[in-house]
């Protein structure tokens, strides 16, 4: 008999012979049993808790602490489960029994070392980046929301450029990698620039917005 089915028999029995009491013995086990899964849940789900392995506190952790997320000047700060675990209780649950997996790996020391992490780093990014955009950056946007920005504060391009990803329907992630951790060593940011350039050049936008200085194309050439 295992120990749910043993506590399962015992309450039985006492709900048998004193019903009040037995229920109140179970509603107690319930809160107690639903309290204790909550609380390993936000006890998860703190910085001081994703940094408790060496390999994310020497590797990831000290790049995020140069970035804007880690200090900035209006003293807001995103932690790691801000971006990396969602808020919402399914989604949040869901997260963590794929953290199992991290678990594994960190069992097993797939990257114990500063040169098995750079080995991997494409592929860890690559997988976050993912699901970044498979959700629309939902944990992105706990914080920033393009209709909640204040454009006359924003400089020219970057208001021009958050209204072009919303007609194009792209997502924080598309544009914004490595604002927190190191890119990837092979990862190819002119090709991500040149497609932005290639959709900005057929909808004929300002080159002279982003490039100060540079002018329109005569009318009937190129841009």
């Amino acid at each position: 008999m295992t120990w749910a089915a043993g506590i399962r028999d015992v309450l039985s029995r006492i709900i048998s012979k004193r019903p009040f009491t037995g229920l109140f013995v179970a509603i107690v086990a319930g809160m107690a049993l639903w309290g204790g899964f909550n609380w390993s849940l936000e006890v998860t789900n703190t910085e001081s808790f994703c940094i408790s392995c060496h390999e994310m506190e020497a590797f990831v952790y000290t790049e995020y602490k140069t970035s804007s997320h880690y200090a900035n000047r209006t003293g807001v700060r995103a932690s790691c489960p801000d971006c990396h675990v969602p808020r919402e209780w399914i989604h949040k649950v869901a997260r963590k029994v794929l953290a199992s997996n991290e678990a594994y790996h960190w069992l097993i020391g797939s990257i114990d070392s500063r040169e098995k992490f750079e080995a991997k780093r494409a592929e860890l990014a690559d997988s976050v980046w993912q699901d970044m955009a498979e959700t629309d950056s939902r944990e992105c946007r706990n914080c920033h929301r393009i209709g909640f920005m204040a454009e006359d504060r924003q400089d020219t391009s970057a208001r021009l450029m958050h209204k072009l990803a919303e007609q194009w329907q792209m997502t924080c992630i598309d544009c914004h990698k490595g604002i927190a951790h190191r890119l990837p060593r092979d990862f190819d940011e002119l090709a991500l620039m040149d497609d932005l350039h290639k959709r900005m050049e057929k909808q004929q936008v300002d080159c002279g917005i982003c490039h100060a200085g540079m002018a329109k194309p005569p009318a009937g050439e190129e841009w």
